[in-house]
């Protein structure tokens, strides 16, 4: 019986006081492609679009990323909008970009509606979107809370949990060797390459290490319908999207451990009524229900939502986790975890994981 399988992603999150970010992705079995779009909260104006092939079906896939731009400056509020978006972005260049474009657009009108009426109310939620994206300084502060800034982090080992190297993410710009000579520049004790839905080969992370003379583990980033989560200690390659439920039985059965990223870097468009979260609701989430840690400090987020996260975890009492996202030069070990013991190897990592005492630290001054 031939199986055919599609998955779509899009997440949406505010950017500034006028502009709404969605992210959206699309994995089937045969093409893999995402796309970044910055929206005018009020007016609904696409200002900005950005595509990319993570994977094609043929050499000629790369030309339609150009004509993307065409999109720019349509409003969702014109009456032909969908008609131009097909006409243009499906005729010239992809109907699979011009169709993920329209349901990003869709998300992005109903939580600019939402941020909107919430906006609007005279008694605001506990928290609402805008505390969580605003300038202003955060109730909590994790590092205020918990951790001083890099140059006061002493003691135990500080690995860096969460990067990625090009080419095995194709959205980092980075090399492997490039981000150990920073590593080890910048006085890590050691990274984990947490490259998207790729599994680092045993042989090749060896060879790394010896010849770097520098701790280099294992881990992998995985695409789920809940979201990013780090996974460690699990030998086997996911490809595209996975239920949550079911990558949580494989890691048990691995008996590896799994970390939510950046839980509030975007709210699943399926669950849009989280925009405006108070924290007994993220609280409820269902991916905190499959994880065994959250983490709490990543460098491609805000403070805000950085704080929020630790608000969470601290809610649900689940351990904390640091890691950069490292996707370029400069970047890693931005943020990082400490434990108090001696680790070396991806075994005495899951054991220090599971046993729950370590936290997440500033290690580098961004």
């Amino acid at each position: 019986m031939l199986k055919f399988t599609r998955n779509k992603l899009a997440t949406v999150y505010r950017k500034d006081g006028r502009t709404i970010v969605v992210h959206g992705v699309l994995e089937d079995d045969i093409y893999g492609f995402e796309v970044d779009l910055d929206i005018g909260l009020f007016n609904l104006e696409i200002l900005a679009i950005r595509g990319k092939w993570n994977r094609m079906e043929n050499s000629e896939c790369p030309r339609a990323i150009p004509f993307l731009q065409e999109a720019v400056g349509f409003r969702m509020n014109e009456e032909d909008f969908t008609r131009k978006v097909q006409k243009i972005v499906g005729r010239k260049a992809c109907r699979h970009f011009a169709d993920l474009i329209l349901e990003c657009c869709q998300t992005a009108k109903d939580a600019a509606t939402m941020i909107l009426q919430e906006e609007g109310q005279e008694k605001p939620l506990d928290i609402e979107i805008d505390e969580l994206f605003s300038k202003s300084k955060p109730a909590i502060s994790v590092q205020e809370k918990n951790h001083p800034p890099g140059p006061e982090v002493t003691g135990g080992m500080v690995i860096d949990l969460h990067v990625h190297s090009l080419p095995a993410s194709p959205c980092s710009t980075i090399s492997v060797e490039q981000l150990i000579e920073q590593a080890k520049e910048i006085g890590l004790d050691g990274i984990c390459l947490t490259d998207h839905n790729h599994l680092w080969a045993p042989n090749q992370v060896e060879d790394l290490r010896q010849k770097h003379g520098f701790l280099i583990l294992r881990g992998n980033e995985i695409t789920t319908e809940q979201g990013d989560i780090l996974v460690f200690g699990l030998e086997e390659e996911v490809k595209g999207v996975i239920k949550l439920e079911a990558l949580r039985e494989k890691v048990l059965q691995a008996g590896g451990f799994m970390i939510v990223a950046h839980p509030f870097r975007g709210f699943l468009t399926f669950g849009v009524g989280y925009l405006g979260l108070t924290k007994e609701k993220a609280m409820a989430r269902p991916v905190f229900k499959w994880v065994d840690a959250v983490e709490v400090l990543n460098s491609k987020v805000s403070e805000e939502e950085n704080s929020f996260a630790a608000q969470v975890a601290a809610g649900l009492g689940l351990p904390v986790t640091g890691g950069s996202d490292a996707h370029g030069p400069g970047e890693v070990g931005n943020y990082a975890t400490r434990f108090p013991g001696l680790i070396q190897n991806e075994q005495d990592l899951i054991k220090a994981l599971k046993k729950g005492d370590y936290s997440p630290v500033t290690f580098r001054n961004k």
